[in-house]
């Protein structure tokens, strides 16, 4: 069967050739089935390929399946991938244990095959529902991009893989120039609109899957561009300016252009140990403060003063 790009993908670990083959054919013709015979490589390959569930034997040796729960569970790119036992263990301790490790059920061996498939069924609808909550929980309600939420989230986590990587990491706070004033002329049902279309404009400037635009606060907007370093500030933020520029908003009400304009802060830095997230947020920040006060409607930039270590 040729599997298709939206299947579920199954990871499948357990030590024996003869179990997988078997959870193999009760479950290949729906899913896309991964194997693992070992703790560590059934590690690495939910690292690698984050399936939707996880088929996981406790009797293994070296690393049993509850180590390897325990594993999965406390790292934050597996922890929220759901996990099924499927072991020849039956005491009711034993389940107790897995459940306490965070699996969402225990089957016992020998497997009933139509209920492994009810159950495999049910756990994945019960994930897609979930995916789907969480990803409307980091959406703006209004513009329909990243929120805040979901901004600081992604800062977190790429400061952290920048850190080990030694790469930089640049950030942009875009500001719509007199928005006040735009919605004192033109009311709030207008505003909402431009920022609708502002929002709209400044996600399709963005050419990588890593870069992130999302909604700052209010007229605010952010950028967060990781591994990108001053020349990819200044190109991304011209393509911005220019994209809002192309709407043509009317803005009769601003003293800086007859249309809708921005200003922008943006700020660079290779994160160390001697500094934090919150540092390149402030540069920017200061950045935009120092755009705005020199007339808005253009970029200030610039590197992440880093103290001295003691």
């Amino acid at each position: 069967m040729v599997v298709g790009e939206n299947q579920p993908k199954i990871l499948i670990v357990d030590d024996m050739a003869a179990n997988i083959d078997l959870l193999h054919q009760a479950l290949g013709e729906e899913y896309e089935v991964l194997f693992a015979t070992n703790g560590l490589d059934a590690l690495a390959v939910a690292a690698a390929e984050s399936p939707d569930l996880i088929l996981l034997d406790v009797m293994m040796p070296e690393m049993d399946g509850y180590q390897v729960c325990r594993r999965l569970k406390a790292e934050e790119g597996t922890r929220h991938i759901p996990v099924i036992f499927v072991t020849a263990l039956s005491e009711e301790a034993d389940e107790a244990r897995g459940l306490h490790l965070g699996a969402i059920d225990y089957l016992t061996k020998p497997v009933s095959v139509p209920i492994l498939q009810a159950r495999v069924r049910n756990h994945l609808e019960l994930k897609k529902r979930g995916d789907m909550l969480e990803r409307l929980a980091m959406l703006d309600g209004l513009t329909s991009i990243p929120n805040r939420r979901r901004f600081d989230e992604t800062l977190e986590r790429e400061w952290r893989r920048c850190l080990r990587a030694a790469r930089p990491l640049s950030l942009i706070l875009i500001d719509i120039d007199h928005f006040k004033l735009f919605n004192d002329h033109y009311g709030h049902a207008l505003g909402d609109r431009c920022l609708k279309k502002v929002a709209t404009a400044l996600a399709r400037t963005q050419t990588r899957s890593a870069d992130l635009v999302a909604r700052y606060g209010g007229e605010e907007f952010v950028c967060l561009l990781p591994e990108i370093a001053s020349e990819g500030v200044q190109s991304s933020a011209r393509r911005m300016r220019e994209a809002v520029a192309t709407l043509r908003i009317p803005h009769q009400a601003s003293p800086t252009a007859e249309i809708v304009t921005l200003s922008l802060g943006a700020a660079t830095l290779t994160p160390s140990r001697l500094c934090h997230a919150g540092d390149l947020v402030e540069t920017a920040d200061r950045f935009l403060y120092q755009a705005k006060s020199a007339g808005r409607d253009r970029l200030l930039w610039g590197a992440v003063e880093i103290p001295d270590e003691a």
